[in-house]
C-alpha cells in the first residue's frame, strides 16, 4: 500500500481517476489488514485528487481529515505532508495569511527533525508566501539560506533547486529587476526541457514571456506565451490554459493590439471563474471552524473522564467521612467541591468567550477579504475603462472595426464593475446594517405605482403589465424593503418574457397575511433547478429573452429582503408556460 501510494504522488493531473482509484483500494485493504497509517494515505490521496480537479473545498476537507488522523497515530512525516498541502492549498485560492500559518508550523516540525530536502522545501514555500505579501527582504533570505543548504547536495545529483531558482526568478521579477530574474528562469527553461517536465516547463515559459513583456520585446514574449498554451492545453489543465490567456492577454494589450487582448480576457475569464467558485471561501471557512471543533470535541471526551474520575474520588472521601462520623470534614468537603464548582464555571465561562472571539475573528476575516477582493477586482476594470477614454478621444482616428471594438471594451469594464457591486450588495450583509422603519402604508397604492415606474422597461419587448389588485389593502412593513423586492420580482419577470407577452402583480388578501404574486409568461424554469433557485450565485438553464445580463444574485437578494420584514417566497414554473413568484407577508 505504501508503494501504492508513493506511486500516486508522482501522477500528473491526467491521471486523477487512477489517484481516486487507488485511494479507495488502500482504504478498503487498510482495514482488513488493520494498517492504522492506510486512513492517512487514503485520505490525502483523495485531497490530492480534489485539488488537480481545482476543487479546494473539498481538498481542504481531505487534508484536513488527514491533518487529524496522521496527529491521532503521531505521524510526523504525514503530519508534515498534510500541513504543507493545507498552506498549497490556501495559497491556491488566494488566502496567503492562511497558507503562511501552516508553512510556518511546517518550518517548526522540520527544523526539528533536520531533514534538509523537507527544511529546503519549506523554505522555499514560505518565501513564495512572503513574495505574495511583498516581504520580498524575508523572502530572500529564505532563499539564500535554501541555495546554501541545497548546493552541497544539488552538486552530487541528490536533489534540484530549481524551484528555488524559480523562486528567486520571480521575487526579482516582482521587484521589477527584470534582468536579474531573467538568467534563473532560462535555466530553468534548459533544464526541465532536458528532463521532458512538461509542468515545470509551462511554468518557465510562462515566467520567461512575462519578463520579455515587461521588457517590451514582444517577439520573444510572443514565443514563449504561444510556448506556454501549447502545453497547458497538451496537458489538458484548465488552471494552466487559464494562466495562459492571461499573459496573452497582457501581451496584446501592451503591444497595443486591444481586440486580441479582448477576446483573450473572455477566454481567460470564461475558465477562471469555472475553476474557483466566489463561494468557495466561506464554505472553507467553515471547514476549518469544524476541524477545530472536533479537536474541541477530543478534549471535552478527556475532561469528561477526568470529571467522572474526580467524582468517584469524591465518593470515597465522601463515605470514609461519613463512616468516621466527622461532620466537620464533610462540611470542608463541601465547600471544596463548590469551590471547584465555581472554578469549572469559571474555566467554561472563559471557554466560550475564547470561542466567541474566534468567531469575531473569522467573520472579521471574511469581511477583510470581501474588501481586498472588491478593491483588487476594481482595479483591472477601472483601467480598463480609463483607458478605453484616453483611447475615445481620438475616436475619428480609428477604423470603424475598432471603434467597435472599443465601444465592446467599455461595455465589459462597466460590467465587470456593475457586478463587483452586485457581489457586495449580497456579502457585505448591507440589509443587516439597514435601519429598520415599519409604517402602515397601502399596498394597492404602492404596487400601483410600482407597474408604471416598469412600464418603460416593458414597453422596449412590447410586455403589457397588467394590475389585479382590488380594493385598498394597508400593511405595516419596512417599505423600503418591500420596494427593493417588487423591483426584482419585475424587473426579472421582463427578462426572461419573450417580446409580446404579458407580466402581471396580483394582490391577494387573508385573514392574517397579504399575497404579493407577479406571474409571466416566459420561458420558465426546470423542476430540477428550482430548489436552488434561491441560492447565492446559482446558475440556471433559463436565459434573459433579449441578452439582457444575469449573474445569478437576483433571487438570493430577494430571498433575503423577505425572510427580513418576517415574510416568505416561493415559486412555481412550468418550462415554456412561465413562472409564479408569491410573496406572503404578515399584515
Amino acid at each position: 500500500m505504501k508503494i501504492l501510494y508513493d506511486r500516486c504522488l508522482d501522477f500528473s493531473e491526467d491521471k486523477i481517476d487512477s489517484i481516486q482509484y487507488y485511494a479507495d483500494y488502500i482504504s478498503k485493504e487498510a482495514d482488513l489488514l488493520k494498517y492504522n497509517r492506510g486512513n492517512v494515505l487514503s485520505l490525502r490521496l483523495k485531497g490530492i485528487c480534489e485539488d488537480l480537479s481545482n476543487n479546494y473545498e473539498k481538498a481542504i476537507e481531505y487534508y484536513l481529515q488527514s491533518l487529524q488522523a496522521a496527529r491521532l497515530i503521531k505521524a510526523p512525516e504525514y503530519e508534515l505532508a498534510a500541513l504543507s498541502d493545507l498552506a498549497i492549498a490556501y495559497f491556491a485560492i488566494r488566502e496567503p495569511e492562511k497558507a503562511k500559518e501552516f508553512y510556518l508550523q511546517c518550518a517548526r516540525m522540520t527544523e526539528g527533525d533536520g531533514k534538509i530536502p523537507s527544511l529546503i522545501n519549506t523554505y522555499n514555500n514560505l518565501a513564495v508566501i512572503y513574495t505574495q505579501l511583498k516581504q520580498y527582504d524575508s523572502s530572500r533570505i529564505l532563499l539564500e539560506k535554501a541555495v546554501q543548504l541545497g548546493r552541497p547536495l544539488e552538486r552530487r545529483g541528490l536533489i534540484s533547486l530549481s524551484s528555488t531558482y524559480n523562486n528567486l526568478g520571480n521575487l526579482y521579477f516582482k521587484e521589477k529587476m527584470y534582468d536579474a530574474a531573467l538568467p534563473y528562469f532560462h535555466q530553468n527553461l534548459v533544464r526541465h526541457s532536458n528532463n521532458n517536465d512538461l509542468s515545470s516547463l509551462w511554468v518557465a515559459k510562462l515566467n520567461l514571456a512575462d519578463v520579455f513583456i515587461e521588457k517590451r520585446q514582444f517577439d520573444s514574449a510572443t514565443i514563449y506565451a504561444e510556448g506556454a498554451m501549447e502545453i497547458a492545453q497538451r496537458l489538458e489543465s484548465k488552471s494552466k490554459e487559464a494562466d495562459s490567456y492571461s499573459i496573452l492577454a497582457k501581451l496584446a494589450e501592451y503591444s497595443g493590439n486591444y481586440k486580441k487582448a479582448y477576446q483573450y480576457v473572455k477566454d481567460w475569464y470564461s475558465l477562471d471563474t469555472a475553476i474557483l467558485h466566489s463561494d468557495t471561501y466561506k464554505t472553507i471557512a467553515s471547514l476549518q471552524e469544524r476541524f477545530h471543533a472536533k479537536e474541541r470535541e477530543a478534549e471535552n471526551i478527556l475532561l469528561q473522564d477526568k470529571i467522572e474520575k474526580e467524582t468517584i474520588r469524591t465518593r470515597e472521601v465522601t463515605l470514609v467521612a461519613a463512616a468516621l462520623g466527622i461532620i466537620g470534614v464533610l462540611i470542608a468537603i463541601g465547600f471544596i467541591l463548590k469551590r471547584e464548582a465555581h472554578r469549572r464555571l469559571k474555566a467554561t465561562n472563559d471557554l466560550i468567550v475564547q470561542q466567541n472571539a474566534r468567531l469575531s475573528e473569522l467573520n472579521y476575516e471574511k469581511n477583510s477579504l470581501i474588501s481586498i477582493v472588491s478593491h483588487d477586482l476594481n482595479t483591472p476594470f477601472a483601467t480598463i475603462q480609463i483607458w478605453g477614454q484616453v483611447l475615445q478621444n481620438d475616436f475619428d482616428r480609428l477604423t470603424e472595426e475598432q471603434q467597435k471594438a472599443m465601444n465592446r471594451i467599455l461595455q465589459a469594464g462597466a460590467y465587470g464593475e456593475r457586478l463587483i457591486r452586485q457581489i457586495l450588495d449580497v456579502e457585505r450583509a448591507d440589509i443587516g446594517n439597514h435601519k429598520m422603519q415599519l409604517e402602515k402604508f397601502d399596498l394597492r397604492a404602492f404596487s400601483e405605482e410600482m407597474v408604471e415606474n416598469f412600464k418603460p422597461m416593458a414597453n422596449r419587448k412590447r410586455i403589457v403589465l397588467h394590475t389585479e389588485i382590488g380594493k385598498k389593502l394597508f400593511i405595516l412593513s419596512d417599505r423600503y424593503l418591500v420596494s427593493r423586492i417588487c423591483e426584482n420580482l419585475l424587473s426579472n419577470a421582463i427578462k426572461y418574457t419573450p417580446q409580446g407577452r404579458n407580466v402581471w402583480l396580483q394582490l391577494n388578501e387573508d385573514v392574517d397575511t397579504i399575497s404579493l404574486k407577479v406571474r409571466d409568461e416566459g420561458v420558465g424554469i426546470d423542476k430540477e433547478e428550482l430548489p436552488y433557485l434561491f441560492s447565492k450565485y446559482s446558475k440556471i438553464s433559463s436565459r434573459p429573452t433579449d441578452g439582457e445580463g444575469s449573474n445569478g444574485l437576483g433571487l438570493s437578494i430577494v430571498k433575503r429582503l423577505v425572510e427580513e420584514i418576517n415574510g416568505r417566497i416561493t415559486c412555481e414554473s412550468e418550462v415554456g408556460k412561465g413562472s409564479v413568484f408569491t410573496v406572503v407577508l404578515k399584515k
